[in-house]
């Protein structure tokens, strides 16, 4: 290529450039004017009481600008993920004021509320309109007065300490409602039924302290006593976006066995591997796939956070560790299965699994391509900004 020709198709690479810059330019704008309108939704809803979060309201609207996409010659699924990130972001613009939905509430006291999760209802009570005390131990000489005039009572301390501080709660005015957001729900719904004759409910928020708030977050719901007493609670968080999922205590602690303490273990083993074989965790995350990444990061993500939790939701409950046992003997199986070199029998295996995963694999076949997109243009990013040392 000639001089002459290559300045030349700079010069058009350029121009090129420029209008993409300015049509980013023009995104960003149009971006300012739809968080400024979605504010002022936000506004509206918490004054009539909507949910921030309306499902059939963000299908309509995904599935007609999908259609508008198509018929424009742009990709249907670059527009669907361009537009759930952006109405991601609208949630959160929105997650500033909420309607109180029972505004006879007089005061609620969160046990344990300057904690992690407590702070998270304690926030959103707050933004809701209700007047929220806060009592940790050190201020326990003040509970009895605050119980008084409390009609809702939430425990939020960490799960060892959860059925003896409910224990100790003897002074409940008969209306008040008391409720736990613990992980586990068996024995403090059972604790709670014993110390209190008003009405009682099991909540286990199934999300971090790190979530911005309720919005799309499955919060699940074991009945006690008096359900029409609390029902302006459950009203409450569903108006914060929550998605409820009701169960009984005995179903949610078998669930939690498989959902938070078999796969608990499972990572914290598998780092503990890591770390005794101590490979080179940069090298392993530049050599790895997107789903290789999310894996590692998974494993990560737990030794990032408290020990304390997660041997609590570990420990909790000896009737899991049998569960754990059944696991170890069959990852014995399955290496013995290795070491005896029977490969048509790992095959055959690995089909039976597939059946009875059935069209379930299927599906998370399709839902991991996004995040696995997501994942590669995440360390792509990193590398560029941080790029590896020679």
């Amino acid at each position: 290529m000639s001089k002459d020709a290559a300045e030349q198709f700079a010069q058009q690479l350029s121009e090129l450039r420029q209008g993409i810059d300015e049509l980013d330019s023009q995104l960003v704008n149009l971006l300012a004017k739809r968080a400024d309108l979605a504010g002022k939704v936000g506004e509206i809803k918490a004054k009539t009481g909507m949910p921030i979060y309306v499902p059939a309201r963000e299908a309509e609207m995904l599935a007609d600008r999908q259609q508008q996409a198509e018929s424009a010659g742009v990709s249907p699924s670059l527009v669907e993920d361009l537009l759930r990130r952006i109405m991601r972001e609208s949630y959160h613009i929105q997650n500033n004021r909420y309607r109180c939905v029972n505004p006879g509430v007089k005061r609620i006291v969160v046990i344990g509320g300057a904690g992690a999760l407590g702070s998270v209802f304690v926030g959103l009570f707050s933004r809701s309109g209700y007047a929220v005390d806060i009592l940790e131990k050190e201020g326990w000489s003040e509970a009895e007065a605050l119980f008084s005039q409390a009609s809702l009572v939430l425990v939020s301390v960490p799960i060892n300490l959860t059925v003896d501080v409910i224990a100790s709660l003897k002074a409940l005015p008969e209306h008040c409602i008391l409720a736990d957001i613990t992980s586990i729900k068996d024995k403090p719904l059972e604790a709670m039924m014993a110390v209190h004759s008003g009405p009682v409910v099991g909540l286990h928020p199934m999300f971090g302290p790190d979530a911005p708030g309720m919005i799309k977050q499955v919060v699940v719901v074991c009945h006690g006593r008096g359900e029409k007493t609390y029902d302006w609670l459950l009203q409450q968080m569903q108006t914060w976006g929550a998605n409820l999922i009701e169960t009984t205590a005995q179903d949610h602690d078998n669930a939690m066995a498989f959902i938070q303490v078999m796969r608990h273990f499972n990572t914290f083993v598998y780092g503990a591997h890591l770390a005794g074989e101590n490979p080179d965790l940069v090298q392993l995350t530049q050599l790895s796939s997107p789903i290789y990444r999310l894996e590692l990061a998974m494993v990560g993500r737990l030794f990032a956070q408290s020990p304390n939790l997660y041997a609590d939701i570990i420990y909790n409950n000896p009737d899991n560790f049998a569960l754990l046992r059944r696991f170890h003997t069959r990852f014995g199986d399955a290496l013995t299965l290795l070491e005896q070199g029977d490969k048509a029998e790992f095959i055959r295996q690995f089909n039976e699994i597939g059946e009875w995963f059935g069209d379930y694999a299927k599906t998370c076949l399709v839902d991991s391509k996004q995040l696995l997109l997501k994942a590669d243009d995440n360390q792509m990013l990193r590398s560029v900004q941080s790029p590896p040392k020679e």
